[in-house]
């Protein structure tokens, strides 16, 4: 199981893959980073950066 912090702040969601993190981070996102969800100005592109930056935090966080 890998606990990764939030990109944008300090809540932590695990997972034991990067998928599974994902989907435990989802909710948090969806509340409390709510205007860069429904961000109209971000582009299929900005998404992929984003899981691409994010699966590499993920893969570098140590398993607990």
């Amino acid at each position: 199981m890998k606990k990764v912090k939030c990109d944008l702040c300090e809540y932590v969601a695990e997972g034991e893959t990067f998928a599974d993190w994902m989907i435990a981070l989802k909710p948090h996102y969806m509340e409390a980073h709510k205007d860069i969800m429904s961000d109209p100005s971000k582009t299929k592109e900005d998404m992929q950066k984003w899981m691409s930056e994010n699966e590499v935090r993920f893969n570098e966080a140590p398993t607990s």
